[in-house]
């Protein structure tokens, strides 16, 4: 079985790209924002859905970032039992092997060919 480990596909500097780019959205926002001509209040309000909007930025991307890792898993886990039913098939054996700890109908003879006790 082979182990594909996930990797990132983002280099150092397209993260730090992201981070600096993120940081000067958000602080030419607050400027913005500190120097409109509008009442405290306004400002208040304006800052207020600023945060509500980065923090549910931040967690769609937490729920993205999820998905994608559990859909990953899904793939190894069925990548892995097709690994195995693989590796147990033998197309020249005849009868496949039973699985350990399972009862096949290929694991006992046949009614006709058992000889009868003395």
């Amino acid at each position: 079985m082979t182990n594909n480990a996930p990797t990132s596909r983002a280099s150092t500097a397209f993260f730090v790209q992201a981070i600096l780019s993120f940081g000067v959205a958000l602080g030419a926002t607050l400027v913005a924002v500190a120097y409109m001509p509008v009442d405290g209040w306004m400002r208040g309000l304006m800052i207020v859905g600023l945060l509500y909007v980065v923090t549910s930025t931040f967690t769609l991307s937490k729920c993205v970032r999820d998905q994608q890792e559990a859909s990953s898993v899904v793939s190894r886990v069925d990548q892995a039992r097709l690994e195995r039913l693989l590796a147990e098939y033998d197309p020249f054996g005849g009868a496949p092997a039973p699985l350990p700890g399972k009862a096949t109908a290929f694991a006992t003879e046949p009614p006709s060919s058992r000889t009868p006790a003395p």
